[in-house]
């Protein structure tokens, strides 16, 4: 990928499916979609909740967070009053479950979150939280069919454990050979360079700390396995 791809400011490397409604890398269709075979064999609707994203609707996120407008979350999933946390803080809280503009691995097309569509009932709304996925959760057979057939299709889970960085995300799924390449492809001042050039909110606080946040946030996650 070239560095607009890696950041989210292009589409070139991505492609619009219907069915299931997504946008993944084209290097990752084919598996994707057989993992989802696989799944409805056994009885799991296997749906994207979210996928490919580019950097505005990502810029999106982050600043309807930062300004309160939007819901933000701790570590354990509790909800946080916006205004009683400081810029630090607020930065910290942010990126325990939303990446940074520009580093995000969605923006790649080879990560996706996932549902089991066919277990959820009527009038549920899915909140993607770890709890969802335990062995208790709506979506807990989900978890372990991923667990038992992903990797055989290149999938693999980069927030499975909590590393002092993004929390974990069991829902979170990424194709290891577009996203590792990705991932060493994506350099602390190419992350810089397109953040200074963004209406970033809290763009000071992000600046001040992005050597930490790349290191914590972007490099900390597991490896496939």
């Amino acid at each position: 990928m070239n560095e607009l791809e890696l950041t989210g400011q292009a589409r070139t490397h991505v492609v619009e499916l219907s069915d299931p409604r997504c946008m993944l890398h084209y290097e990752a269709v084919a598996s994707f979609l057989a993992m989802r075979d696989a799944a409805r064999v056994d009885g799991i609707d296997l749906t994207p909740r979210s996928s490919f994203r580019d950097f505005q609707a990502q810029l999106g996120i982050w600043n309807r967070k930062w300004t309160g407008e939007r819901a933000i979350y701790d570590r354990q999933g509790l909800l946080l009053d916006r205004k009683q946390l400081s810029d630090s803080a607020a930065v910290d809280a942010i990126l325990c479950w939303s990446a940074i503009p520009g580093g995000s691995r969605h923006h790649w097309g080879s990560d996706v979150d996932v549902i089991d569509a066919a277990a959820v009932p009527p009038g549920y709304t899915v909140e993607l939280l770890p709890g969802e996925y335990a062995p208790e959760g709506i979506f807990g057979r989900l978890s372990q069919w991923l667990d038992a057939n992903m990797r055989r299709f290149g999938f693999y889970r980069p927030y499975r454990t909590d590393r002092g960085g993004v929390s974990p995300e069991p829902w979170h799924l990424s194709y290891a050979p577009i996203s590792q390449a990705a991932l060493e492809s994506l350099s602390l001042s190419t992350l810089r360079r397109v953040l200074e050039a963004s209406n970033i909110e809290g763009k000071a606080h992000v600046l001040a700390r992005l050597p930490e946040i790349y290191t914590r946030f972007l490099l900390a996650v597991d490896a496939p396995t």
